[in-house]
């Protein structure tokens, strides 16, 4: 068992200075409600891929878990555009080298999002089939395609992109605070 008298490693454990505590998690630097937020995402993002990985295999497809994941990931999808909108909505906030990237996310997170939470495509005042899964499952790939079904997405695949360019933030990418955008 490792000696757990203190250190200076533990001091910055216990006791982080800002600096530290945004070069962690940087969306900190923009507005600390929506740092809570994207960490609440990756924990709902864990415990989808959980159930993907127990739910979806070549034996079997076993409903309860993968219920629980396509229920799971409607919600995600959900709070992941919301908190990306928020971020391209302050874009005096982010560097543009960030908003580069975000908006091409909040874009395909609309997509996904649209035929699910309204019954219609993105942009369009047309209705998607409401006479139809919500997800269709993919045993190759233990995975879920979702949104509209004409045009679905990975679920895997769109968990893996938001992180990806969630934590390719840097400290430097975060300009200002929220309530500077409303100036």
């Amino acid at each position: 068992m490792k000696n757990l008298r203190y250190t200076k490693e533990w001091e910055v454990l216990i006791n982080p200075t800002w600096e530290q505590e945004v070069s962690r998690e940087p969306l900190l630097a923009f507005l600390f409600v929506l740092s809570t937020r994207n960490n609440q995402l990756a924990k709902i993002a864990d415990e989808i891929i959980d159930c993907l990985n127990e739910g979806v295999s070549n034996e079997r497809i076993y409903g309860p878990s993968v219920t629980r994941g396509g229920t799971l990931i409607w919600l995600w999808t959900l709070g992941a555009y919301e908190v990306v909108r928020t971020m391209c909505q302050a874009k005096s906030c982010f560097s543009q080298n960030c908003l580069d990237k975000l908006q091409p996310l909040k874009n395909k997170l609309a997509k996904v999002r649209m035929p699910d939470a309204k019954m219609e495509k993105k942009g369009k005042k047309v209705p998607v089939n409401s006479n139809r899964s919500p997800w269709l499952e993919v045993v190759e790939s233990k995975d879920l395609l979702i949104g509209d079904p004409e045009e679905p997405y990975s679920a895997r695949a769109l968990i893996d992109e938001y992180f990806s360019i969630i934590d390719s933030i840097s400290p430097e990418d975060v300009i200002d605070k929220h309530e500077k955008s409303y100036g």
